[in-house]
């Protein structure tokens, strides 16, 4: 985003955090309201491109989502949905990704305030891993010709019953709109999750399953260097060999042996 998207969308996110009143099915309600209004943004061009438009004052912004928006939603979602929209966007693309951005911290907040947002971050974790180690699975969900109501009676098949609702609903609605790799869609949530634990993620790729003790020597390990809560996520690889592969963010740690092998035949060229 450009300085005004970014000044725009934090400003969003602290009316978010403000209408939020601990209450978990206030935050819930707001989450799913704030998905539904991007569905109808991403189908109507004309109207997302009028609700950011910076040539119009930011009241009658307001005025246009009240008149299409009013009554269909909670005060608390029309409120975040008000101060968002009056704000001045770089792009239009800014407003809608907030938007979602806006929705999934709704949903994940009423996790939080369910003592279940640990739990969601796993499930989030596993299923990208899941869909990560089966192609087919990642070519269905990311089939562009495949409609928006059949991606999500496939994930509806796979998870219902057995995550967390919200958990189904944020990966319905990634699934459904997500354009481009859905397990990278996935993790962007487990980290998400994360972030509002006050923790950053580390995704760690093992050749043999790590021991408890092990996790926790890294997560402290990686604590000191980042001086922060650390999350680790494991993955099992055995094409590494033997060690681990640790990526923080942009940062990435190879100590595995294919990765000093390769190294080392670098060295020698």
């Amino acid at each position: 985003m450009y300085a005004a998207s970014r000044e725009a969308s934090s400003r969003a996110r602290e009316a978010l955090r403000a209408a939020l009143t601990g209450s978990d099915t206030v935050a819930a309600t707001t989450g799913s309201e704030l998905f539904a209004v991007v569905a109808v943004l991403d189908d109507q061009r004309s109207l997302r491109v009028a609700l950011a438009d910076k040539s119009v004052s930011s009241s009658v912004r307001a005025e246009l989502a009240e008149r299409v928006f009013g009554g269909k939603i909670s005060g608390t979602t029309q409120a975040v949905l008000t101060t968002a929209v009056a704000q001045d966007w770089s792009r239009t693309r800014d407003l809608v990704d907030t938007l979602v951005l806006l929705g999934r911290e709704a949903l994940l907040r009423a996790a939080d305030e369910r003592g279940r947002l640990t739990a969601v971050e796993d499930e989030l974790f596993r299923l990208g891993r899941i869909i990560d180690d089966n192609p087919d699975l990642e070519q269905a969900l990311q089939d562009h010709g495949k409609p928006a109501a059949a991606k999500r009676a496939l994930v509806q098949g796979l998870l219902a019953g057995k995550v967390e609702d919200i958990t189904l609903q944020l990966v319905e609605q990634a699934v459904v709109r997500h354009k481009g790799d859905s397990g990278q869609a996935i993790d962007e949530l487990s980290d998400l999750a994360a972030s509002l634990r006050e923790q950053i993620v580390a995704h760690v790729r093992a050749a043999v399953a790590l021991t408890p003790q092990q996790r926790e020597h890294l997560a402290a390990s990686l604590q000191r260097i980042y001086d922060k809560p650390i999350t680790v996520h494991v993955q099992e690889d055995p094409t590494l060999l033997a060690g681990v592969v640790v990526r923080v963010g942009d940062d990435l740690i190879d100590g595995s042996a294919i990765g000093r092998l390769q190294r080392l035949r670098q060295s020698l060229t």
